[in-house]
């Protein structure tokens, strides 16, 4: 069996304002084995992104603040380690890559600036060396003219330029673990293959991924587990086979049902979800899920359910989970 590079066990993140506190993240437990691709899907609002950040101790506090839990990386918890050593740990051994590239690059620093530095932060280089690993990742993603954009600063390039310099500097320094949220937003269907390929490269070099994303095509193309997020809590997890032959969870049936389909004709309407996640403010009780659920009855209302075993790895938080699982079918 794969080591095990990263653990996470009950990772609690609340936010507090003037008007309201509520948990974005809650109770949230998984691990990522040396050299795989792990895939953290849901809805806008479900805390994916929220709990990526809180790997790396980047959630602002206030008004966040991580309540409780363990991130366990190569052994050592990132939550009680100083900030000094967190901060060596980041673009090193765990890089991360952004929603918003702006969000990576300062923009007030021409781009080979950035790049050279972030290198010369981690490995004893010459500048002259960083240079030019630096324009040789520039080529690698893609980008057009790099000498040139070398020496732009941000504001200068198109939100998908930006996009895949931040998506360089991240895999730049060949990184134990990468956490990708949805890396490819703002890249057109050519750049972003060329970038999963890249990924996918990373992957075959025993480089672990967390893929953010709420796409469960690049899931399918992409992942060798699943887990699947809503309102706060992990619903399911499983290996991608079960998760998309054997859903087990109505949300990650729902989801399923959603994604276009060639064999489904023209003309057809898409599969909806109906409502909307509900605020962290105003969870309802039981399970979450109960006011979008085909499946709700009476005790959704009232017992939130827990995670439970299925089968060896997959598992699902759904009081009748495995009992129609069975007779769904997805179509892909």
């Amino acid at each position: 069996m794969p080591q095990t590079l990263l653990r996470v066990s009950n990772l609690t993140v609340s936010f507090k304002t003037d008007d309201a506190f509520f948990k974005a993240v809650d109770d949230v437990s998984f691990e990522i084995h040396q050299g795989e691709v792990v895939g953290l899907v849901g809805e806008s609002g479900c805390g994916k992104s929220v709990s990526a950040l809180s790997l790396l101790r980047l959630i602002p506090s206030p008004p966040g603040n991580i309540e409780n839990g363990k991130v366990l990386f190569k052994d050592n918890d990132l939550l009680k380690e100083d900030m000094q050593t967190v901060r060596k740990i980041r673009g090193r051994e765990i890089s991360m890559i952004f929603q918003e590239p702006l969000s990576a690059l300062s923009p007030l620093q021409r781009i080979g600036q950035q790049m050279v530095e972030t290198i010369q932060i981690h490995q004893d280089l010459p500048k002259s060396r960083a240079w030019q690993m630096s324009l040789d990742w520039l080529g690698k993603v893609k980008i057009p003219d790099a000498e040139e954009k070398m020496h732009a600063y941000p504001f200068q390039l198109s939100g998908g330029m930006q996009q895949r310099i931040m998506i360089a500097m991240a895999l730049m320094m060949n990184p134990d673990l990468i956490i990708a949220d949805e890396p490819t937003t703002a890249l057109d269907v050519t750049i972003q293959a060329q970038v999963f390929q890249l990924i996918r490269e990373m992957k075959r070099e025993r480089t672990s991924i967390l893929l953010i994303t709420h796409d469960m095509g690049v899931v399918w193309e992409m992942c060798d587990r699943v887990l699947v997020m809503y309102a706060s809590k992990i619903v399911e997890e499983g290996l991608m086979e079960d998760i998309f032959s054997a859903p087990s969870h109505p949300y990650t049936y729902s989801l399923l049902k959603s994604i276009p389909s060639l064999s489904d004709g023209k003309g057809n309407r898409l599969a909806v979800i109906p409502g909307n996640v509900p605020s962290p403010e105003n969870y309802p009780s039981g399970c979450r899920f109960r006011d979008r659920c085909p499946f709700a009855f009476e005790k959704c209302r009232t017992e939130m359910p827990e995670l439970i075993p299925l089968s060896d790895g997959h598992w699902a938080a759904c009081h009748i989970a495995g009992q129609f699982r069975d007779s769904m079918s997805i179509k892909r």
